[in-house]
């Protein structure tokens, strides 16, 4: 294992250069000089901040980002999605520093401090990274595994309101950290995607399902079939989406997810209130069969939006099983795009998660829908993507268009709102040990 001084001047000797371009730089450079330096920035902050011990082994790792690709809103009710990791993620340099305390600084916040001897949950800590580091190591160390303290630097480019989850990316990073240095690697990656879902619902607060954990530690695309949540049906689906001649791009339509609690809530209540008209938790569990033929009672007692929404379950998780076997199959242009563009139209008419209806005048979501079908001018595809009503649209772009289609989009939200992104084959990992 390489000292920090030693991963240091490998970096910039380009020793690491063929790891770093596996994971950020397929194409070479300028990627692989940004990959880099960049790498070198965390680095060196970490040898600054922390002074390792000359000893210590240090190395690189990365959590990335995460985009669903189909699915929305079928995870909590036990339906199926396919998500996939993308190339934004978050960076660090870490190293064991002999004591029972975690240090993480992550560049642009506040350094944190966890006590591995009081791994227990804190209220006063929900919503923050330190619930999700204390959470993490009190889940591993629950697991049967002696945790021991390390120093962390991180850096991050997962744009933050995304809808790439940035919160799944921190938890899987630091998993992989102290899967490392303390597990001799013994958790896989759908292990290490349960223990960050453990972290962000017990002491992070958020009740969320576990694709985002699950797509940002696999890598590549991802089925994931939750009929079963406590044992979810993963399968990675082998697809190059660098052979497919499209660019997928997330647009930020520069509308805030603040305030939005009760429409997300609404979505599951309705359809929860669907499913106990059957004497059921979750949809999954009524055949759609009898819910077809209850559709008459089902508009009188839960109204007609809870009725749609229920619709909208049955199609995107049925849709989700054939997106992954369009791609499986290399069926990219058609059944894939197809589907993706039928999806994105029953989260807009049926799940009608593209505004809220608390604030009627702001519909930056369908805009930006409205105004990238247009330059798409039948191409492609083009939908809402994650929790919806707010934040950020996904489209695929047919490579000779991308330009066109970048720059149309930037004209209506302002220069660098349309990210274009990779689908990376790798998840959470060691990046340089």
């Amino acid at each position: 294992m390489r000292s920090c001084t030693q991963l240091l001047q490998d970096l910039k000797s380009g020793a690491c250069d063929a790891a770093l371009a596996a994971l950020y730089a397929p194409n070479g450079a300028p990627g692989l000089d940004q990959a880099r330096q960049r790498a070198v920035r965390v680095t060196e902050a970490l040898q600054k901040e922390f002074a390792p011990a000359d000893g210590a082994p240090a190395a690189l790792f990365s959590g990335p980002g995460r985009t669903e690709l189909a699915g929305n809103h079928t995870d909590h009710q036990h339906g199926r999605v396919l998500c996939a990791s993308v190339d934004m993620d978050m960076l660090a340099c870490a190293a064991p520093n002999g004591t029972d305390l975690i240090r993480v600084s992550s560049e642009g916040y506040p350094a944190l401090e966890i006590d591995l001897n009081d791994l227990a949950q804190r209220p006063a800590e929900e919503n923050t990274s330190a619930a999700l580091v204390r959470g993490v190591a009190a889940k591993i160390t629950e697991l049967g595994y002696t945790l021991h303290g390390f120093d962390a630097c991180a850096v991050s480019n997962v744009l933050s309101g995304s809808g790439l989850s940035s919160s799944a990316a921190y938890e899987i990073l630091i998993g992989n950290i102290i899967n490392h240095f303390f597990c001799h690697g013994a958790l896989d990656a759908i292990a290490l995607a349960k223990i960050g879902q453990y972290a962000e619902n017990v002491y992070f607060g958020k009740p969320c399902g576990l694709m985002d954990q699950m797509g940002s530690s696999v890598g590549g695309a991802v089925f994931i079939d939750f009929n079963d949540p406590a044992d979810p049906i993963v399968e990675r689906v082998d697809y190059d989406f660098s052979k497919s001649g499209h660019a997928l791009c997330i647009v930020d339509t520069c509308s805030s997810h603040g305030d939005l609690t009760g429409d997300y809530a609404a979505i599951t209540q309705e359809m929860g209130a669907v499913a106990a008209h059957f004497g059921k938790a979750v949809l999954r569990d009524v055949p759609e069969a009898d819910f077809r033929a209850a559709l008459p009672a089902l508009r009188r007692e839960c109204g007609d939006r809870a009725v749609l929404r229920a619709m909208h379950f049955y199609a995107d998780d049925r849709r989700a099983a054939q997106e992954a076997a369009a791609l499986s199959q290399g069926d990219f242009k058609e059944r894939f795009l197809n589907m993706v563009n039928a999806s994105g139209l029953s989260s807009s008419l049926h799940l009608q998660n593209t505004w809220s209806i608390s604030d009627p005048r702001q519909q930056a979501v369908p805009m930006c829908i409205a105004r990238g079908s247009e330059l798409l001018d039948g191409m492609g595809a083009i939908r809402v993507h994650g929790g919806g009503f707010a934040g950020t649209i996904q489209a695929w772009v047919p490579e000779e268009y991308l330009q066109v289609f970048k720059s149309g989009m930037e004209e209506l939200l302002g220069e660098g709102k349309c990210h274009v992104l990779r689908i990376r084959p790798q998840g959470g990992c060691v990046v340089v040990a």
